[in-house]
């Protein structure tokens, strides 16, 4: 059998490399660090995720035996102006989004950011039958009401919802079909409201990973060494080096894991031929990143109903490795994009700057600025003393509270845990996250209840 992965796939697909192997600690060491898999790791040494942008050759018994790279990302900047450059993104951009929706109704998640209002604009320019939705979490801050505008100038119908607390708990069990324990269960907020896709439409418009391809990191020309200090520092949640450390210690795994990750990253990155600083590290997150991260969670969307991703086209792959960095700095096509095509849209304030919007974002006025964040900051006090504390992250929602803290034990009891990880080791970092420093050990804690996860399902055969 003869696969042909694209340039960051869609779904990551499992092989065997070797007919038996053992669990890979080293690998899941990386993933409780960073939230994901590096390269083609998975929790097996015998079993690995084919590669992006390569052809593979696979027998009966699913056991990989050889590849071929097709596609390498390169830093080929063509003289061409920015108006060219817009031109030709626009006429891509919105031919993709039409091969891919065709006559369709289209579901399309909308926030304050600018991917999905970029989609906005060329689905309204086509003509398309759309049902756009949004959600924000209960005392988060309210990113449907931009949603909503967006939706109301482009003529979508709109839904808003709320997620709630401790939805997680009987969602568990789905999710960790869909996503094989790859990712943890707290990022994928869609899972609260995935019963009410199908009545929404036809195919999916998802708008990922257009942040990472027209943005720019306005680094200076950095060396191999502050190339791999940058992505270690991107990459590593909080408290993610502590805990995997201290997981490397308790396996008594040779070395330490921060000389180990440091060189995993160095050798992925010795990997990608380009100069440019800021070209590559795009590059080496849209060729490490992108798959493993990303890609994981939209089985929640496509369980429902198919999905399509212009930014993820090998079109658009090829296209950005074209295009000058210059042009790419500052999400300047985006905007530029949605101020030609929908000027109305570009009026609307943009989350990442509110309260500016995008003809203002660049002159920000002091006394703006700072009347708005009083009233921000008032509004949290308030609402912290009404006894409805500010919520920014999902994990919050999920895991804090007596119920949903007798439900994450009662998990990780039952997973048998334990027979992984030493009991002391996963009280400590529990008690932590409730006792000591939430934020500091929620990705601890993010982790411990995947891994659980992945150890009841062996268990259970």
């Amino acid at each position: 059998m003869q696969i042909t992965n694209p340039i960051i796939p869609i779904k990551p697909k499992e092989v065997y490399i070797d007919t038996n192997g053992e669990l890979d600690l080293k690998a899941i060491c990386v993933f409780a660090a960073i939230g994901f898999f590096l390269d083609g790791d998975t929790y097996w040494t015998h079993k690995k995720i084919l590669k992006p942008a390569s052809i593979h050759h696979i027998n009966s018994e699913n056991i990989l035996e050889k590849s071929e790279t097709y596609f390498n990302w390169h830093y080929t900047p063509r003289n061409i102006s920015f108006k060219q450059a817009l031109e030709e993104f626009s006429s891509l951009f919105e031919t993709i989004i039409a091969e891919q929706i065709e006559d369709k109704k289209v579901i399309l998640p909308l926030s304050g950011g600018l991917d999905s209002r970029t989609q906005a604009v060329a689905l309204k320019h086509l003509g398309a039958n759309v049902s756009a939705y949004s959600y924000d979490y209960r005392n988060g801050y309210p990113e449907t009401k931009i949603a909503k505008q967006i939706a109301q100038v482009c003529g979508f119908d709109f839904q808003s919802f709320k997620i709630e607390s401790g939805y997680l708990w009987e969602k568990l069990d789905d999710l960790v079909k869909l996503n094989n324990c790859y990712s943890d269960f707290t990022s994928p907020r869609q899972m609260a409201i995935s019963e009410e896709f199908s009545k929404m439409g036809d195919v999916f418009s998802l708008g990922h990973w257009g942040d990472v391809m027209f943005d720019s990191y306005n680094t200076e020309k950095l060396s191999h060494e502050e190339q791999v200090q940058f992505l270690t520092k991107k990459l590593l949640k909080r408290g993610g080096l502590e805990f995997a450390s201290k997981l490397w210690q308790t396996w008594d795994l040779e070395g330490d894991f921060k000389s180990y990750f440091e060189n995993r990253i160095s050798n992925l990155l010795s990997t990608i031929k380009i100069e440019d600083t800021n070209a590559k590290l795009r590059a080496f997150k849209s060729k490490y990143w992108a798959p493993r991260w990303t890609s994981v969670n939209l089985s929640v969307f496509k369980n429902s109903k198919p999905i399509t991703l212009p930014y993820y086209d090998n079109r658009m792959c090829e296209f950005i490795c074209t295009v000058p960095e210059a042009f790419l700095k500052d999400r300047q096509l985006q905007i530029e994009y949605i101020k030609m095509r929908n000027p109305e849209l570009a009026t609307l304030i943009w989350q990442d700057k509110r309260p500016y919007n995008l003809y203002n974002y660049t002159n920000p006025s002091v006394i703006k600025t700072l009347s708005y964040k009083a009233i921000y900051k008032l509004k949290r006090t308030v609402s912290k003393l009404s006894g409805r504390p500010y919520i920014q992250r999902n994990w919050e929602l999920q895991f804090l509270g007596d119920n949903n803290r007798q439900q994450l034990e009662t998990v990780i009891l039952n997973s048998k845990l334990s027979e992984l990880i030493p009991e002391e080791f996963i009280t400590k970092h529990i008690k932590g996250f409730y006792n000591r420093d939430t934020i500091k050990n929620a990705h601890s804690v993010n982790m411990l209840l995947t891994l659980a996860m992945f150890n009841q399902i062996q268990n259970n055969g």
